[in-house]
């Protein structure tokens, strides 16, 4: 996959969540998520299959007020961003780590703080 194509691939899928719940588009989010989905984080733990991603990150944007990126870098098919949230109560860093592959995200691997998160209320 060229580069432009995984860069607009990517935009995409934080379009269609980095506005919090009442911008969040599952279906949007659907069309550019591989249906098999690799899915990592510390809290899901390993999970396969994009629709649990879909409803768990649905979840996530409800409590979500602003995201703030502020690293990204691309290589190929690979792409791994640093982004802050506020998620009303505070603000949590995200690390998070996309692979590309047949024109959709194939794997997302999220790094956080998760007693951060839960004290911090997200859902």
């Amino acid at each position: 996959m060229l580069a432009e194509e995984t860069a607009a691939l990517i935009a995409e899928y934080y379009d269609s969540w980095k506005g919090g719940g009442a911008s969040f588009d599952a279906e949007r989010l659907r069309r550019v998520l591989a249906a098999d989905l690799d899915f990592e984080g510390p809290i899901a733990g390993k999970r396969r299959g994009a629709e649990g991603f879909v409803a768990g990150l649905g979840r996530f944007a409800e409590s979500l007020k602003g995201l703030v990126m502020l690293e990204e870098v691309r290589q190929g098919d690979q792409a791994a961003f640093l982004y802050d949230c506020d998620l009303g109560a505070g603000t949590l860093r995200f690390a998070e780590f996309i692979r590309v592959g047949d024109g959709k995200i194939e794997a997302v691997k999220l790094l956080y703080d998760a007693d951060r998160y839960r004290a911090l209320g997200a859902r």
